[in-house]
């Protein structure tokens, strides 16, 4: 096993290429494909998620995808043991890997184990404050939190610091000791990061966004929610909550119109994306690609090879 693992990522907003890239370079390269998508380890939930078709999965390896039934949960502190034990055993067989998906808070939990203080991660707690911080008011509340326990910390921090903010957070609430007065130690990882987005003009992904949610709609969206909660997966179920999956449950029970449903899926993923892109812009020396390039595809194997 090598000192150094080699971990590359292609990411991006929804819609906005990653994916077709993802195939076509992995291909190339004799890569493995690692899943990054909160949505896509669940069976049966292929067309609302945009999952890898099976002739494309037949072209190039995928993992963690299909890991999970729909009815169950599944968390980033699951996520980042499966695919870090995923990522040893590819390279011991001489493999190499490439993470394709847009779920922000996997990435930044590889990449960013954050050992100030001596303190491990926690995961949950990192997915339940970085949720909270997608808007203002929320980062409000999370610098109020850190300053009440740690105001030294607080104040050095600005409000839009919101990874080091959630460190301090997590490490002073498990210790008890104010992140200002801790001992701050490196932690040690043999990954090394190397990570891409695509980007485009925004009103060119919003475009396809509107395009992908009718393909979905032509490929049979309604008739796949409609077989998961007639085959028992609950309403409440962490999946059925996904984008695409939760504005279709009022449709079929005949509370809105499909053509309404569509809208819905429409808006809720152009501020997705939107939400997608301000986090990615956090991601320390992350590179991003414009999708809409000539050479794109040749820019990013140059950036990951």
């Amino acid at each position: 096993m090598p000192d150094r693992i080699i971990c590359r990522v292609l990411t991006g907003p929804t819609a906005s290429g990653k994916s077709g890239f993802a195939i076509e370079l992995a291909a190339q390269m004799g890569w493995d494909i690692l899943c990054m998508d909160s949505m896509q380890i669940y069976r049966r939930m292929d067309i609302g998620t945009a999952k890898p078709t099976a002739a494309e999965q037949q072209l190039v390896p995928h993992h963690l995808l299909d890991i999970r039934n729909p009815e169950e949960s599944f968390s980033v502190s699951e996520y980042v043991p499966e695919a870090e034990s995923l990522i040893r055993k590819l390279v011991h067989t001489g493999k190499n890997v490439l993470f394709v998906g847009g779920t922000g808070l996997y990435l930044q939990a590889m990449m960013m184990p954050m050992g100030m203080g001596n303190v491990p991660a926690n995961p949950a707690l990192r997915e339940e404050l970085n949720l909270l911080a997608l808007s203002e008011e929320g980062k409000r509340i999370l610098h109020a939190r850190l300053e009440k326990n740690d105001p030294d910390t607080a104040a050095k921090l600005p409000l839009n610091d919101v990874r080091r903010t959630i460190r301090a957070i997590e490490v002073t609430e498990a210790t008890g000791i104010p992140f200002s007065r801790q001992e701050n130690r490196p932690v040690h990882s043999p990954f090394e990061w190397r990570v891409v987005s695509t980007i485009m003009d925004r009103s060119i992904l919003y475009d396809r966004i509107n395009r992908r949610v009718d393909q979905m709609f032509h490929d049979g969206l309604e008739a796949e929610v409609r077989s998961l909660l007639s085959d028992g997966v609950p309403e409440t179920a962490q999946s059925m909550n996904a984008l695409g999956y939760k504005e279709m449950i009022p449709c079929i029970h005949g509370l809105i119109t499909a053509g309404q449903a569509a809208d819905a899926i429409r808006t809720g993923s152009r501020h997705y994306a939107k939400r997608q892109i301000t986090f990615l812009k956090r991601i320390p020396d992350i590179r991003f690609v414009d999708a809409g390039d000539p050479g794109a595809l040749s820019r990013i194997r140059q950036i990951l090879a």
